[in-house]
């Protein structure tokens, strides 16, 4: 409530763009939402019985903006520089970054790389603990609750390329990304 209006007052001021940026995983066997079947009998879900995962990576401007990328495999500081990069490419202004504690977000190289932008990147830590100051949230409950977790996926590739259609109809609907 204090902190949040005088970043705001300072990107108007500097014509700054604001990204709140969050990472995430997904499972295989993860699934949303209430199953049906007739009275007296167990609902069944089809799934393959193997387990894989994807990470994610989202950025989500206050303008309305998703910027994101999907990774296989940990999330590393080389993974955030990557994803910093794709952020600042042909960025005129400035951005401030508001994103949580994370380690890889504290790590050294990573300081380092958003030095490397000269001052056209400036970062801001949330309170530990307060997912709820962070609307990327929002999306990663969109991708699960209400894209990949109520379809049946049967491989690696087909879940990435789930997660990677959802996140595109989300980033051609600024309205909703705004609502978040």
């Amino acid at each position: 409530k204090t902190i949040f209006p005088q970043i705001k007052k300072r990107a108007k001021k500097l014509g700054a763009t604001i990204y709140f940026e969050d990472e995430s995983g997904i499972r295989s066997d993860f699934h949303a939402g209430t199953t049906w079947a007739p009275k007296g009998e167990t609902p069944v879900i089809k799934v393959t019985g193997a387990r894989f995962s994807t990470n994610m990576i989202a950025a989500i401007s206050t303008r309305g903006h998703l910027r994101f990328m999907v990774h296989h495999g940990t999330i590393t500081a080389s993974i955030i520089c990557d994803f910093l990069r794709r952020l600042m490419h042909n960025i005129q202004n400035r951005v401030f970054l508001i994103w949580d504690g994370h380690p890889t977000h504290k790590s050294k190289k990573v300081r380092e790389y958003i030095e490397s932008f000269d001052g056209k990147l400036e970062v801001y830590l949330l309170p530990s603990y307060s997912p709820e100051l962070n609307p990327t949230e929002q999306v990663w409950r969109s991708l699960k609750n209400h894209g990949v977790g109520r379809k049946s996926v049967f491989g690696p590739d087909q879940l990435k390329s789930t997660v990677i259609s959802c996140l595109r109809r989300l980033q051609k609907v600024p309205k909703i990304v705004l609502a978040f």
